[in-house]
């Protein structure tokens, strides 16, 4: 049995390894079979990008026999070589203008050292210019560029973002100049919300980001993680039903769509963490990286977490944007926070429902939320989550409202903005981590902070109030919210709460069970 690694992302030292290798070389060689192709794709960190753009490179160097075993050793393709300009961006530091253009120049040499080129010119640009041109000169070259958005991405929000935009496009505008001289181009990263302005002169760049026909590529379908985990699932399931083994497997780790009709994958690094770890349960893909610009952005813009996934959103949500004019559902979206979980028709165009893609990311970025919008470590916001559960399931309203209290009063004054979408903010990731400890169902209303939770002995309705407003419990008996539970034979209480928003109290508490 092959070894499974989180840690190897370069295709010849996984082969080479002996390491497991899920075999995606049918999708390289659809890709590589035109005689002149240039591709851009975005996916979310951690998912494959840098092992598809080292797999590419083995290709384009005519290392067929690294390939043996894999469905693209037997393609009718010559396995000529080429030069290739393979430009990583990991590793770099990117943090403001003059890093990012004295990182372009190491680059720039690094790259020329490996293909034995003397370099003359001085600027990054200039000198992408001269190795191209010389590599060139005798055969065309291959340009992959790996986490191509990461200059831009480590300066959202700052002053210097407009020109680390333009040095980045006048950087990637030498690819355009020598499209006549490439044999091959893959661009990858996160977001595609400088692919506009950055690749705007390359017209025949073709977008494979939402292509049926690579939405798999990336990931581990079902039926990829029964074949080649199989025997790892069984031998961790032990005496446990193995049915609903695999269904918690893939309700913690699967759930990522990249295309409107394709099967949803997993995560390839939390499944590979997820072995190397005994089969241990946890947020492994969160772990890597913190959400914090994306918090601040929300936060700035008044995002509503709520309405935005509950209500489709059309096509152009997918499109790439502007650095000035950041939507952070987007964001969300090309980060891998949010996936696509349904469609429909509406106005003859297809409109796509948002939400999180599973148990890891919905646990991990609940809790950033909380500790975003009330200061809470996530150790803090998760304990008090768990103890809000606990309460519900026993039925103890008295040691609810203790419990949040308690939470309220040790939000930091300096965390509180007299706004309602920062209360929002805070009971939508509460009712979503609720989600996860109270199996029946826990979610928010319409868009709006009133709420529901069922449990196995009852269903509780709460309305959440600002300041000195009285009508919290009224309002929940007004519109009857509880009306369409009166059937069910579970015990039904409404809950009216006031927040005093300035100093974030709990300052009123009012509930009553209906009569049936």
């Amino acid at each position: 049995m092959k070894d499974i690694t989180s840690s190897v992302y370069n295709f010849e030292d996984l082969i080479q390894g002996n390491f497991l290798y899920v075999d995606k070389t049918e999708y390289v060689w659809q890709l590589i079979r035109p005689a002149k192709e240039m591709y851009f794709l975005s996916r979310p960190r951690r998912f494959g990008k840098s092992l598809t753009v080292s797999t590419l490179k083995a290709v384009f160097e005519g290392k067929k026999e690294l390939f043996k075993g894999l469905a693209v050793y037997d393609k009718p393709y010559d396995w000529k070589p080429y030069p290739v300009i393979h430009l990583d961006l990991n590793g770099f530091d990117f943090s403001s203008l003059a890093a990012v253009k004295s990182s372009l120049i190491r680059l720039m040499k690094e790259t020329a050292v490996y293909h034995n080129v003397t370099l003359t010119e001085t600027s990054p640009d200039n000198m992408f210019r001269e190795i191209i041109s010389t590599l060139s000169q005798q055969q065309n070259v291959v340009i992959l560029l790996d986490e191509y958005d990461k200059p831009i991405l480590n300066n959202i929000g700052k002053a210097e973002s407009s020109d680390v935009l333009t040095c980045m496009k006048s950087f990637y505008s030498v690819i355009k100049a020598f499209e006549s001289k490439l044999r091959f181009a893959f661009i990858t990263g996160v977001s595609k919300f400088c692919h506009v302005s950055l690749f705007s002169d390359l017209n025949n760049l073709t977008d494979i980001s939402m292509d049926a026909r690579y939405a798999t590529m990336f990931g581990y379908t079902q039926e990829e993680l029964e074949a080649n985990f199989g025997d790892r699932i069984s031998a961790l399931a032990g005496e446990q039903d193995i049915v609903a083994y695999k269904a918690k497997i893939k309700d913690w780790y699967n759930g990522y769509r990249f295309e409107e009709n394709a099967k949803t994958v997993y995560n390839p690094v939390s499944l590979a963490q997820f072995f190397e770890s005994s089969g241990k349960f946890n947020n492994y893909w969160f772990s890597t990286g913190t959400p914090s610009f994306l918090m601040e952005l929300t936060k700035q813009k008044e995002f509503d977490f709520e309405t935005a996934l509950k209500e489709p959103v059309p096509q152009v949500t997918f499109n790439a944007f502007e650095i000035d004019n950041i939507d952070p559902l987007t964001l969300l979206l090309q980060t891998g926070y949010v996936t696509i979980k349904g469609t429909e028709e509406r106005f003859g165009q297809t409109w796509y429902y948002l939400d999180f893609p599973n148990t890891e990311v919905t646990t991990a970025f609940s809790a950033y939320i909380l500790n975003s919008y009330a200061g809470k470590t996530q150790t803090e916001g998760v304990r008090f989550v768990a103890e809000f559960a606990t309460s519900l399931l026993n039925n103890d309203l008295k040691k609810l409202r203790k419990t949040m209290e308690v939470f309220f009063a040790g939000i930091p004054y300096d965390v509180h903005k007299k706004q309602e979408s920062n209360f929002q903010g805070i009971f939508f990731s509460i009712f979503r981590l609720l989600g996860v400890y109270v199996e029946a169902e826990s979610t928010t209303n319409d868009g709006r902070i009133d709420a529901v939770v069922q449990t196995p002995k009852a269903i509780y309705i709460f309305e959440f109030k600002l300041d000195n407003d009285p009508t919290a419990l009224e309002q929940i008996k007004e519109k009857e919210y509880f009306k369409k539970y009166l059937l069910d034979k579970r015990d039904i209480c409404i809950v009216g709460v006031n927040f005093d928003s300035v100093k974030g109290n709990l300052m009123g508490w009012e509930d009553e069970k209906v009569e049936k």
